[in-house]
């Protein structure tokens, strides 16, 4: 296996893994960005996946179909969402492609959220594939500008109306913990990024050289 294949596999890092560890096998890895709405994972997770040869699969991916059909957050909504999910992964933890950079929001006060991590993770862990994660953070004033920022609003047609958009960003943040406070920091899978003053492409850049990918 050649140096370019090895490091789009995530084998190399600090000097090279050792590819019979575990985790660190030829298996498709995954790349799993949270951080609360409008932060950016979208944009780094692109950036990511022009880097590494990953493919993106960011949030909206499995939102927008759902929301031609049903209102969100109803049970058909959920359950179409979490089945376009599950069958995302699973096809490519089997498949024979480098990685995917998936995006998610995660409320840190949710046990059914660390579930869902949970699900979304393991079909990589089975087979052997590295799992990283990285966390994003930025301030609430810098969200608000990016949630007008074109590229969101060209991939995310729900967030054109940027008026109720921001209405739901403010809402949020008084509900739910979308940033762990650092509590996971000590977690060699875990990165944290603070974003405000960053490009998508320099948070991307962090990511790559902190995990080797």
């Amino acid at each position: 296996m050649d140096a370019e294949v090895r490091i789009r596999n995530g084998l190399e890092q600090d000097g090279g893994a050792d590819p019979d560890s575990p985790g660190t096998g030829s298996a498709p890895g995954l790349v799993f960005i949270t951080g609360p709405p409008a932060v950016g994972k979208m944009a780094v997770g692109h950036e990511l996946a022009q880097r590494t040869g990953f493919r993106l699969f960011h949030n909206h991916m499995a939102v927008e179909p759902a929301l031609r059909l049903f209102d969100f957050g109803t049970p058909a909504f959920r359950r179409i969402v979490q089945a376009v999910r599950m069958s995302v992964v699973e096809e490519v933890a089997a498949s024979d492609l480098p990685g995917l950079v998936f995006t998610w929001v995660w409320d840190f006060e949710s046990p059914e959220d660390a579930a869902a991590a949970e699900q979304y993770v393991t079909p990589f862990r089975e087979r052997g594939g590295r799992v990283v994660f990285v966390e994003l953070e930025a301030t609430l004033e810098e969200r608000l500008r990016r949630n007008r920022t074109e590229f969101r609003l060209r991939e995310k047609a729900s967030k054109r109306d940027v008026e109720a958009s921001e209405r739901r960003i403010l809402a949020s943040e008084a509900r739910y913990t979308f940033n762990s406070g650092g509590s996971l920091d000590a977690r060699d899978d875990w990165l944290r990024v603070e974003t405000t003053n960053l490009t998508a492409a320099e948070a991307a850049d962090r990511v790559i050289v902190h995990f080797g990918l």
